[in-house]
C-alpha cells in the first residue's frame, strides 16, 4: 500500500495510506486512511498542483457538496468503504 506524507499548514507532517484514487472534473482525488488497520478513519484529498509541478499539492476536502460527490464515487469504486 502506497504512503504519502501530508504537511500541514502548521508544518506538522502527517502519514497516510493511499487506499484509492480518482479523477473528476479534471481533478485528482485521493482517498486516504490514517492507518492500515480495520478501525482506520478515512479521508478525502484532492490535487492543487499545477501541470508541471515536481510534487503534488493535495489538501483535505472541507467543502460538503465536493466531499459528498467524491465520497460517492469511491464508494462506488470501493465495495467496503462507507463514508459518514
Amino acid at each position: 500500500m502506497e504512503k504519502i506524507l501530508f504537511e500541514t499548514e502548521d508544518g506538522d507532517k502527517q502519514e497516510f495510506f493511499v487506499e484509492e484514487e480518482t479523477r473528476v472534473g479534471g481533478v485528482d482525488y485521493l482517498l486516504v486512511t490514517d492507518s492500515d488497520g480495520e478501525e482506520a478513519n478515512a479521508y478525502i484529498m484532492k490535487d492543487l498542483s499545477e501541470d508541471g509541478e515536481a510534487e503534488a499539492r493535495y489538501v483535505m476536502v472541507e467543502d460538503d457538496v465536493e466531499y459528498d460527490a467524491v465520497a460517492r464515487i469511491f464508494e462506488q469504486m470501493m465495495d467496503d468503504v462507507s463514508f459518514e
